[in-house]
């Protein structure tokens, strides 16, 4: 067992787009690299990237994201009209159950880590 340091490794890539249903604002397309995942497939680590865009977001209830910007800007809507803005440097948690609207406002790369 290794401790794994993400900025040695080089996972495939993973291309995807907001489903047709999600989607708000753009087409962006989303770049995931995986650089961990457990035996069980409940925590997933890695880097995230996407252009301008936006699109409907809802966790389930076991599901949370913690998240740090390394480049660009994003806003994180929740139903009840209310956002948070992140850029650079800065670091949040998207709690289960939320449920609201993810916006890429400059393109953005982002370090996550995914509980489901």
């Amino acid at each position: 067992m290794h401790v794994i340091h993400l900025g040695k490794q080089t996972p495939p890539a993973e291309i995807d787009y907001p489903r047709e249903d999600r989607r708000v604002d753009g087409v962006p397309e989303r770049t995931t690299w995986t650089h961990y995942s457990n035996a069980s497939g409940a925590l997933n680590v890695g880097i995230w990237a996407c252009e301008r865009g936006s699109w409907k977001i809802r966790f389930a209830a076991d599901s949370a994201e913690f998240f740090c910007i390394i480049s660009g800007r994003v806003r994180v809507h929740a139903d009840d009209g209310s956002y948070e803005e992140f850029g650079p440097g800065d670091a949040a948690v998207i709690p289960e159950g939320f449920v609201g609207k993810f916006e890429v406002l400059e393109p953005v790369k982002k370090y996550f880590v995914v509980l489901n």
